[in-house]
């Protein structure tokens, strides 16, 4: 990994689709807006972006820690974009200040942790666990 300076900034966005409401991804019951879940990939796809540059061939990052704030309903038909701001790198920990807008305000807001990960170490301790993966 090479340093990730604090204030490295990424960004997502996503068109609200009838799929990432919350009444088709979830439960018809809930009202057609935008669904949390969608709301924490978008943030977890900024803060990857964020720091994709300062990873080495063979590294990713892994979502460790998640603290989200969903503010606003969003409709379908909006643009929503998940920013990310590095805040913290301690080792391969990484801490972000992440938020959400739909064009107009701020839709979601917290904060998020990912783990620098080298993907073989990562796969050998899932095989040692699991078992092969399935074919």
């Amino acid at each position: 990994m090479k340093p990730i300076p604090v204030g490295a900034r990424g960004s997502h966005a996503l068109h609200v689709e009838s799929r990432h409401l919350a009444s088709t991804f979830k439960d018809s019951i809930l009202p057609p807006v935008f669904s949390t879940p969608y709301l924490v990939l978008i943030l977890e796809n900024a803060a990857l972006n964020a720091i994709k540059q300062y990873l080495e061939p063979g590294e990713s990052a892994v979502g460790t820690r998640v603290d989200v704030r969903h503010l606003v309903a969003t409709p379908a038909g909006r643009d929503v974009v998940g920013h990310a701001e590095v805040t913290a790198v301690d080792g391969r920990k990484v801490s972000f200040r992440v938020w959400a807008t739909d064009g107009e305000e701020e839709i979601g807001a917290g904060m998020h942790e990912r783990t620098v990960v080298s993907m073989t170490r990562l796969m050998e301790r899932m095989r040692a666990k699991y078992g092969p993966p399935p074919p």
